[in-house]
Parts: C-alpha cells; structure tokens; sequence
C-alpha cells in the first residue's frame, strides 16, 4: 500500500506544504506590518525567507520556524475560519490534472501492484487518473472523513482498489488541516490505518511527517504482529534530513527487522516512471497518450544572431561524462563509512557507496590499500546506465563530485559542499586570472561590513540535473562567504541581497557568459592519475536556452 502526501501532486500544481508555509508566513507579515506583498514577491530568495523567519520566531503565539506543527499553525493563524480554508484548497485544486506520478500509480493500481493508496491530500488527482486508465469512474472506492465507516467496509471486503483520504476530500464539510483538528483525527480512520500495516508493506511518498495523528498511527502499526511484511520505504526529495519522527520510525522499524529504508529522489513523477520501466508487463497506454498529450518542447536551432529569435537563456552547460568507473565489492559499511576512511587515510580517492559495491576514481594502488582489510571479493569496473543518472542517485552523486574536482582543479577554486550541490570560488581572487570577473563587477572579494570577521568572494552554486536525455551542469552566481554559522544568516543574507539586487538581465547575461567560458572545456580531469581510473568530463560552453513556439 501506499501513503501519498503534498508532493506527489506538486508537479500538477497544487502547492505542497512546504510552498504553503512560505505564503502563510508572507501573508501574515504583509497584513500586520502594512508592507507591499510586491517587496517579497520572491519567496524562494534566502533574504526574503530569513526575513519572513525572524519576524514569525519573534511571534509569541506561532511555533518556531521549522517547528512540525508549523504548517497547520500557521494555516489556522492565516485563515482562522474554516469555511476561508475550505476556499483556499477548493482554489487549489480547481481545475488540475492528473500527473505522469498519478497515472503510473494508477497503472500499478490496475496490474494489482497495489490495492490500498492512503493519502493526505484533499485533491482527486488519483481518481481521475484511475478514470482514465480503468476506463470508468467507477473502478475506485473512495473513503473520506464524511464515511469512515466505508474504508473498513472496503478493506474487510477486498473492493480493490482503494483510496482512504485521510484528512477529508477537499469537498468535505470536515476539512482536517489546523492543529486542533489534526489532533482530533478520526479514530476509525486511524486504527484501520494500523490495521493495514499487520497486511501490507508500506511506500510514502510526498509526505514529510509533520502530522502528529498519521505518524502516531505508523509507529502503532509496527507494535502489530508481523508488522509491514513488504516492508516500510520512504521517498524523500531533498538535500535535507527528513522530520525526526520519520527517522525514528525507520529506525525503529529496522531494529524490530523490518525491511525499510529512506529512499532519497528528484521527484514522484520520475520514480514512478522508473518503477514500471522494471515492471514491462504493466499497461501503459494511457499513460503514453498524456505523456505526448503533454509534451510541450521540441529541440530549438541555434540562434544565429541577436534578433533571430526571442528566446529564453538557461543556466544550464551539457556535461559528458565518463562510462565507467572502479567497482570494489567488499565488507565495509554504508557511504559514511567509506568516506571516513578515504579521509582519515587522506586519500585522493573519491568514492561512494551503492548495493553493488564501493564505487569511485582514483588510482588501483589506493582502492587495494585502503579496501583490502575489509576482504575484497570483487576488484571490477561499472559501467554507468542513464536510467541511473536520471536522478539523484549514488552513481550520480559520484559524478557532480568528480566534475566539481576537475572544475575546482582547472579553476583554481575552493570548494564547500552543502548536501547535493556545491559552492566554488577562487582561492586567490587576486590572481590576474580573475582580471575578467573584476571588470564585470569591480570588487570579488573583501570581509561583511556588520561582521569583519566573515569574508566574501564571488563564486557559484553547481548541481548536476538531467532533461532531454541529456545530463546538465546547472551554475548559479552567488556570494560565497567563509567564517559564517547559522547565527550570522540574516547578516550574510542581507550582504548577498544587497551584493546581487541591481544585476539586471544585461549584467547577469555576462556573468552567465564568463563563469561558462571558466568551466567549459574538454578532457577536464578529477585527478590527473596514471593509474587506475580518472574522471574525464566535457563540459560544453554553449547554455540551454528556449524559444516561443506556438501549440
């Protein structure tokens, strides 16, 4: 079965809890200090989410920023009357459609993969993604808030499939989303969930555990004989660690030898789509008609000049990247461990861990060395397949660390890793070779007015993503501070904002052109090694851009 949360419908455009929060927090400063709601237009920016942050944290009613009961606080805080939080969802979910997720669940739902979806969601994404696939409204039985008798009815009678919303349709009467409410879940609901996890093994998705009442019935259900017998895996999106609850819930699980895991993804939509690339005998009919239904891109011709055609500049260089890499199949443990070792041993190798084995570029002399006490069984080569690639995986994570070796190396930058990306810039920026980056932007460097004691350079943001069978270097520009903490963010925040307000598309149009021209090259080299197996990259100097087209 499957327990489906705000996520999964974020690509259909329904706002997850997480978008939520930032509009609650900006609503709530814009109607008690009378400021334009143009001046934190951008809720994605660090200088408007620190601001919005300390204005909530100075609140002596509203729980601290990242606090679980934020979301629903807030919610109640924003729209106290339930009839104006009714209207907001209804707004929400008014005329979406169905995502490439939903119809592939959808697909699985009628291969018998699954019988049982329990979602917190208020849309009818997934029913209408059954409609589609089944061919009628009538193939799924729904249960919400307004019958709770029903889901228990539909499980003890086997009326696959089956949708059990637990926090109410979003045209119910009872609408499940403050605090109060939450806490008062229905109880019905709640012990058949636990029911349902003696039968049945469970994947979350799109859902980040901030409700007390779900959690509360997942971590009873392990206290059941023989609990979650396919097992507990939870999808995570994100460089972040998930809520507590769910790591203590998977912990627990583990102890008690459940088989489970925190699977971490790009998104919803492309591990279903990777899901049933593993299962061929799945229908996928309807799913391929919306996927051409849908397309909306086709490969533009460059541009031959400024006036050819209006088009859209992305900051995004095409990266080939190496077929192979070392494979040490031996006794160590998980990814930590192995990092450990490579940096307690101060080693150049630079590794990862995967099911298959240690994998990783260096030198054969360091693998052997460093491995050998851990008893190799294997001493191979994987090759790198695209369906792994395509998403945030270990093999891909391998290689955003080897490309941001060979950039830093031919560069001459630092570097300061933070989760799934990285920030780079110069280690001497007084070096003639930052001559170029000078003329666009005079200084590239110096110490925080506020704090002397924190330092700034001009630097980039790397990540790697995949679009278009293609695998992306993605670059922002950005202020790269060194000595700062969590204390001094709001300083550093406003320095960065204050750095970057006026860089305007011409300006920003030139650093794109320089920090590509900086990067670009062939035969780029993590390590420059003789022996064994270096990463070799080719970075393209030409950025993604897009053009109108009409549909």
């Amino acid at each position: 079965m499957w327990l489906l949360g705000a996520g999964v419908s974020a690509a259909a455009g329904i706002p997850t809890a997480w978008d939520m929060i930032w509009r609650f927090k900006r609503e709530l400063y814009v109607t008690q200090r009378k400021v334009s709601r143009q001046t934190l237009d951008d809720l994605a920016h660090v200088a408007v989410q620190a601001l919005l942050d300390a204005f909530i944290a100075e609140s002596e009613t509203l729980p601290m920023p990242g606090a679980p009961e934020e979301y629903s606080a807030l919610f109640e805080a924003t729209y106290p009357q339930e009839q104006d939080r009714r209207t907001y969802i209804e707004d929400m979910v008014r005329n979406m459609k169905p995502t490439q997720g939903h119809l592939a669940l959808a697909a699985l739902m009628k291969a018998k993969h699954t019988n049982l979806v329990w979602t917190t969601n208020f849309d009818h994404l997934l029913a209408d993604a059954c409609a589609r696939t089944y061919g009628t409204t009538a193939a799924l039985s729904t249960a919400s808030l307004d019958g709770s008798v029903l889901a228990g009815e539909f499980i003890s009678e086997q009326q696959w499939p089956i949708e059990v919303k637990l926090h109410g349709d979003f045209r119910s009467r009872r609408l499940k989303n403050t605090g109060e409410e939450l806490r008062h879940q229905d109880a019905k609901f709640r012990q058949q969930l636990i029911d349902a996890c003696r039968r049945f093994g469970l994947i979350v998705a799109g859902y980040s555990g901030r409700d007390d009442s779900v959690m509360d019935a997942l971590e009873a259900g392990l206290a059941e004989p023989g609990a979650y017998p396919g097992g507990l895996f939870w999808f995570h999106r994100g460089d972040n660690a998930p809520f507590s609850r769910v790591s203590r819930l998977l912990s627990r699980a583990s102890a008690l030898g459940v088989e489970c895991g925190l699977i971490r993804i790009e998104n919803f939509d492309e591990v279903m789509l990777d899901l049933l690339r593993l299962l061929p005998k799945v229908d996928t009919t309807h799913l391929r008609a919306e996927a051409q239904e849908r397309r909306r891109f086709s490969f533009a011709p460059p541009p031959t000049g400024m006036r050819s055609y209006p088009l859209l500049r992305m900051n995004a260089l095409p990266v080939t990247y190496p077929t192979n890499c070392r494979k040490v199949v031996c006794q160590i443990g998980g990814v930590k461990k192995v990092r450990e070792l490579v940096d307690a041993a101060d080693s150049s190798l630079i590794v990862t861990r995967s099911k298959s084995g240690v994998l990783g570029f260096g030198s054969d002399h360091e693998f052997r060395r460093l491995f050998k006490p851990f008893g190799i069984a294997e001493f191979g080569i994987l090759t790198f397949e695209a369906r792994r690639i395509r998403y945030d995986s270990q093999e891909r994570n391998l290689l955003r660390r080897a490309l941001v070796a060979a950039i830093s190396k031919a560069c001459q930058m630092d570097v300061q890793t933070r989760g799934h990306h990285d920030l780079l810039a110069p280690k001497q920026p007084s070096d003639e070779r930052w001559d170029g980056l000078r003329n666009l932007l005079e200084r590239i460097s110096g110490s925080v007015p506020k704090d002397h004691a924190i330092s700034w350079r001009e630097g980039i943001g790397l990540r790697l993503d995949w679009a278009s069978d293609q695998l992306w270097l993605l670059f922002e520009p950005r202020i790269v501070f060194t000595g700062a903490s969590e204390a001094t963010k709001a300083i550093t925040s406003d320095f960065a904002r204050e750095r970057t307000a006026r860089r305007y598309n011409s300006t920003f149009d030139k650093l794109v052109d320089y920090w590509s021209q900086c990067m670009a090259g062939e035969n780029l080299r993590a390590l420059g090694i003789g022996d064994g197996l270096d990463a070799v990259f080719t970075v393209g100097e030409r950025t993604a851009f897009s053009r109108s087209v009409k549909p």
